[in-house]
């Protein structure tokens, strides 16, 4: 009942904060063209709005591209102006790179930003000498650079973005490195190169030059891929942080700040103490729940006696949740036996239990039985002996071959489907990752650890809820909004089949890697980079190519940004099932053969009487 309450508090809450905003932003939010007079058209550009923007008192410096010294809250913004700006470039005959000043005037701050991103400022942005007649680097036209050999190079460097057989990275580092050049140079010729501010706006209209030279309205794609290959100019300042006020003001600002934080804290543990109180009282009850009628319930001396079976422990691993011990049973039987550490993990140890104990799937780990006893709570499971994916993906003594990853990307989205399709409703995981997909002896992939799983009921697409999970493997639109659907659990598949792919290991906690296998997965498959950028190199080749690229085209899809862009669970194991099929014909095909060239080996040595 407290748990109910608490969910419709929540749910109230959220109700009643988000409306007005919804509503307010309805109100201020331009709805068609922009700001009157203004000649660049900024709401027709896709923008995002820097989720680093913070307030201005604590903003983080950072020099665009390498050129303009600005704050990271500015950097979207900085983009939008220069892709504005090439875009009016490329329509008119000859024209300055920058408007004038009247016209400037009519763009300055407009409301596209003041509306989406408060801290956005044009003159705190740097962006006010962006007119032609502020200085000498903003008066030229994309005609008079393309005077400029330097230019030319950069053009022609920058221009080979589109070339679906060029490595990405590789154009990158050429063409960042053409963009600073062409820059010098035309400081150079204008005579400004002591002249840092003169500097900076000649950078600013080198970029946005070249943008201009690849404009295409039906096809923004190489314009992006420029932009977004400068960002590897960029330089932080990871320790700026800019003080307005005094000394008193500020201390006096940290004092009561820690204070409040200090009661919210005290008012977490003290809800959350009571709450845990609540259920510990429920958990250590004779009786047990009759959901759970199907499990064996373990005494504290069967445990104990399961665990120690030889001299010393053998732990199989650490989490979150706890340690897990290798026992035996009586009967011989290898065990595994997860030991919660804490009572703040009680909410994982019912949901693990109750989850477990009404569903049985040959690809999901079976669920023996349970300990409640002197405040200690155990989950014992069935063994696996060859232990985690993560552990045999990543180890340098053998390689996990290609017909065992097939095999295990099909078996691992057959018992998503199962989770899925489940009869009282959708069950999300919510923690699929390597190390949750544990392996038989015959190397048979079970899927593990239910202790964040989620039922979203029959009528139910979505639930908002805790975000819980990894990381590195967590859905990026759950992650923002904590709307919970099925599609979570297929974006963490996606990244689980591009790591089978790839060898790669996504560290956990660390977005930035996750990021760099996915960005590399897409341009694979769009073709602009060869497939061996994303082979993992141990398999030497042996592979089939038409299944990898058919499963790298589809782990592509499972990590889409929006869940509306991924595919559902039915899609994903009928690809991964067709991928098994033919590995399977493949290896039923070298055995036929090895046969058949045995038996004739063996025909020519028998010697006729």
């Amino acid at each position: 009942m407290m748990d109910k309450t608490l969910q419709c508090l929540k749910g109230l809450s959220f109700f009643f904060l988000y409306i007005p905003f919804f509503l307010f932003q309805l109100y201020v939010s331009p709805t068609h063209g922009d700001d009157a007079g203004c000649v660049l058209n900024f709401t027709s550009l896709p923008y995002q709005p820097n989720g680093d923007c913070i307030s201005p008192e604590l903003q983080l410096k950072i020099k665009a591209w390498g050129i303009l010294p600005t704050t990271l809250c500015c950097q979207s913004p900085l983009t939008l102006i220069s892709k504005s700006l090439a875009r009016l470039s490329s329509n008119s005959s000859n024209p300055s790179i920058f408007p004038d000043s009247n016209q400037w005037s009519h763009c300055n701050n407009p409301s596209i930003f003041k509306t989406q991103q408060e801290s956005v400022n044009f003159d705190d942005c740097n962006f006010k000498n962006f007119f032609k007649e502020a200085m000498h680097c903003s008066g030229v036209s994309v005609a008079d650079l393309k005077k400029d050999q330097s230019f030319n190079d950069a053009t022609t460097t920058c221009g080979q973005f589109e070339q679906s057989n060029a490595s990405f990275d590789e154009i990158c580092r050429n063409c960042s490195r053409a963009v600073l050049k062409a820059r010098d140079s035309l400081s150079r010729n204008l005579g400004v190169s002591g002249n840092q501010t003169e500097i900076e706006i000649c950078g600013v209209a080198v970029v946005t030059a070249l943008a201009s030279e690849r404009w295409n309205e039906s096809s923004l794609a190489p314009v992006d891929d420029f932009y977004g290959c400068l960002r590897v100019l960029d330089v932080h300042d990871p320790g700026y942080i800019k003080l307005k006020h005094s000394i008193f003001q500020t201390l006096l600002g940290i004092i009561l700040a820690s204070m409040g934080l200090t009661l919210v804290i005290m008012l977490v543990k003290y809800v959350t103490r009571k709450k845990q109180e609540n259920k510990s009282s429920q958990l250590h009850t004779k009786e047990i729940p009759t959901t759970w009628s199907g499990l064996y319930r373990f005494s504290k001396a069967e445990i104990d006696h399961a665990i120690n079976y030889s001299e010393e422990k053998k732990c199989l691993g650490r989490g979150s949740a706890g340690e897990v011990y290798k026992g035996i049973l009586p009967s011989g039987q290898a065990v595994a036996v997860k030991q919660i550490s804490n009572g703040n993990n009680s909410d994982s140890f019912t949901r693990e239990v109750e989850g477990l104990s009404r569903i049985r799937h040959p690809n999901l780990v079976c669920l023996f039985g349970c300990c409640i006893e002197d405040g200690e709570q155990y989950l014992v499971y069935e063994y696996c002996p060859e232990g985690n994916l993560a552990h045999h993906l990543l180890r340098r003594d053998s390689v996990l071959p290609w017909e065992k990853r097939v095999k295990i990307l099909r078996d691992c989205a057959l018992a998503i489907r199962f989770l899925h399709h489940y009869i009282d409703g959708c069950i999300v995981h919510r923690d699929i990752k390597l190390t949750n997909i544990l392996l038989t002896e015959n190397l048979e992939p079970k899927l593990s650890d239910f202790g964040l799983a989620k039922v979203l009921g029959m009528e139910e697409s979505k639930v908002f809820t805790d975000v819980r999970g990894t990381i590195g493997y967590m859905d990026p639109e759950y992650m923002s909004n904590a709307k919970l659907t099925c599609a979570s659990d297929i974006y963490s598949f996606g990244i689980v089949a591009l790591q089978l792919l790839s060898g790669q290991k996504v560290i956990e906690l660390d977005l930035e890697a996750r990021d760099q296998l996915t960005r590399k997965a897409k341009d694979v498959s769009l073709g602009r980079r060869p497939l061996t950028d994303i082979e993992d190199p141990r398999l030497n080749g042996n592979l089939n190519t038409v299944d990898f690229e058919a499963i790298l085209q589809i782990a592509v899809l499972c990590v889409a940004k929006s869940s509306k862009g991924r595919p559902t669970i039915d899609i994903v194991f009928g690809e991964m099932d067709k991928a098994w099929q033919n590995t399977a014909a493949d290896i039923r095909a070298k055995r036929e053969m090895k046969t058949f060239t045995t038996t004739k080996s063996l025909e020519v040595q028998v010697i006729p009487l």
